[in-house]
């Protein structure tokens, strides 16, 4: 079997360290399988940041909380690097939310599958992989 690389977007995230059993089967068995390797974007702890900072009832745990639990989930972090953004320009508009067009960018130049629960993402590339969490 072929190993994997996976970018996880925040949702994505967050189930595969909050709540792994809302994951898809085979999703949980890949990003488990230490022959792939499954990243996290420092973007995506800042947007748990600032969902926090905003007292949404959805997001009641810090950044700190899911940095730690990612990186003990042997997930890898991806630092935002100023060459991740120039792909931006170029980006079309299909969505609107800059951290979901960031990690984009990010999945397209590691390569990477990104994971994610937003069905909109999938326009931008083949590497996108919408996925259905349980509930």
């Amino acid at each position: 079997m072929a190993a994997h690389v996976y970018l996880l977007d925040t949702n994505v995230l967050l189930a595969a360290v909050l709540a792994p059993e809302r994951l898809p089967t085979e999703v949980a068995a890949s990003l488990s399988d230490s022959s792939n390797t499954v990243y996290f974007s420092s973007a995506s702890i800042w947007e748990v940041a600032i969902k926090r900072s905003l007292n949404r009832v959805d997001f009641d745990f810090s950044p700190e909380d899911i940095h730690r639990l990612a990186l003990s989930t042997r997930f890898s972090e991806l630092m935002v690097k100023g060459v991740d953004c120039y792909p931006l320009v170029n980006l079309p508009w299909h969505h609107r939310d800059p951290f979901d067009r960031l990690l984009i960018a990010q999945a397209q130049s590691l390569p990477a599958y990104l994971l994610t629960t937003d069905g909109l993402l999938s326009q931008y590339s083949e590497l996108v992989v919408h996925l259905i969490l349980k509930p």
